[in-house]
């Protein structure tokens, strides 16, 4: 008999009760140190008092108006986040996916308010992950998530990962836009060469192209700035993040410049629920703390720390895990024996990690942590390793 939860997940057999900074707690009390924080959504931890205080006086005074008035907070976060980056104008969503099925709406919008409607081909590389919609899963193009919905969605087109040349080859008269992660998640922390992303952007330049970052996991302070696409000192024309963008709030947002925004006029895109008040109040105090002086750098350090220790790791127990793959607090482990059977074992010593593509254990801490969270994940791992060793 299906359960009355559609069996989409096949969760641990573990269940929380609740959550302070960076740990979590069963019924039991048993506390485990979160490195995955809910796939890089619960960047601030746990329970954060600001968080919490905003949420709570939201709530008391106003939930969910929609996009038929003004939304105070949508405007103000939006501001923020135009000052704070690229772009000229945000639109918010409630997930991920949804950024990035705007941005693939505002890349098609744009060549045809631009007189070549033609041109509506997204292209990108091998291993992507944008989403599980039917749109955002012919955007990946990877076989395990397409298997059973099709046909795929036209208008997707995918070559190795990195290869640019390929990449130049593959455009044609139809491509629109190129869609990238700046750091690969889903697929093992590959992180796309600064070089690389400045010749994407100089490529996309050369063929009239619209250049889309996605940066629903690697964006909002990740990797040690508030967008991962900053390390390499190039800009998109579109960006969808998401995650860590809400602390646990579900919001998205889709962020782009002028020239590409410049099509999305009323009612040519829309959202019930996003930009609501509720999320915005705390979206706002997650911006308010991510922007903070000392912040991100205090990211940066904290990745560099967890890096060498985890190369320690990696250098005592070869056998087990053979490669650091980092980009700030985005990190993975590729691992030797299957990476699932040493989440598992992980998640029995006390610490949550995520299983990714290649092989590799996925940590996404959250962005608050300090050294001493550092030697207890790092000590953790090598126990784990030593006993699979």
């Amino acid at each position: 008999m299906i359960p009355a939860v559609l069996p989409t997940y096949a969760p641990a057999d573990l269940a929380f009760e609740r959550g302070e900074g960076v740990y979590l707690f069963d019924a039991d009390g048993r506390q485990y140190l979160d490195f995955a924080s809910g796939i890089g959504v619960d960047a601030l931890g746990h329970a954060h008092p600001r968080l919490v205080r905003v949420l709570q006086e939201q709530a008391a005074k106003l939930w969910h108006c929609a996009n038929l008035y003004r939304i105070p907070d949508q405007e103000r976060m939006a501001e923020r986040l135009v000052a704070a980056s690229f772009a000229d104008s945000v639109f918010f969503c409630n997930s991920g996916a949804e950024a990035v099925e705007c941005g693939l709406k505002m890349a098609r919008r744009y060549h045809h308010a631009n007189g070549a409607p033609e041109r509506y081909r997204i292209l990108g590389f091998e291993g992507a992950f944008h989403g599980r919609t039917l749109a955002t899963i012919a955007a990946g193009g990877q076989a395990k998530h397409l298997e059973g919905f099709g046909p795929p969605m036209d208008g997707f087109d995918h070559v190795p990962f990195q290869n640019i040349n390929a990449l130049r080859a593959a455009i044609g008269p139809e491509t629109a836009a190129i869609l990238v992660e700046p750091v690969q998640g889903e697929s093992g922390i590959r992180a796309i060469d600064a070089d690389n992303l400045q010749r994407l952007r100089k490529t996309a330049d050369e063929f009239g192209l619209l250049l889309f970052f996605d940066e629903v996991q690697c964006g909002m302070g990740r990797t040690g700035k508030l967008f991962a696409h900053e390390w390499a000192g190039v800009t998109p024309d579109i960006l969808a993040t998401a995650k860590g963008l809400g602390g646990g709030f579900p919001i998205g947002a889709c962020l782009a410049n002028e020239r590409a925004a410049a099509a999305m006029t009323p009612g040519s895109h829309g959202s019930t629920f996003g930009g609501n008040p509720l999320a915005m109040a705390v979206a706002n105090a997650v911006l308010d703390v991510l922007l903070e002086e000392g912040f991100l750098a205090h990211v940066q350090a904290m990745g560099n720390a967890l890096k060498a220790r985890l190369e320690e790791v990696v250098a005592a127990a070869p056998n087990v895990f053979t490669e650091v793959r980092s980009a700030g607090l985005m990190i993975g482990l590729k691992a030797v024996p299957p990476c699932r059977d040493l989440v598992e074992r992980l998640r029995r010593e006390g610490l949550l990690t995520v299983a990714a593509g290649d092989n590799v254990v996925r940590m996404l801490p959250p962005l608050i942590i300090e050294e001493a969270h550092v030697e207890e994940a790092a000590s953790l791992l090598a126990r784990v390793a030593a006993e699979v060793a």
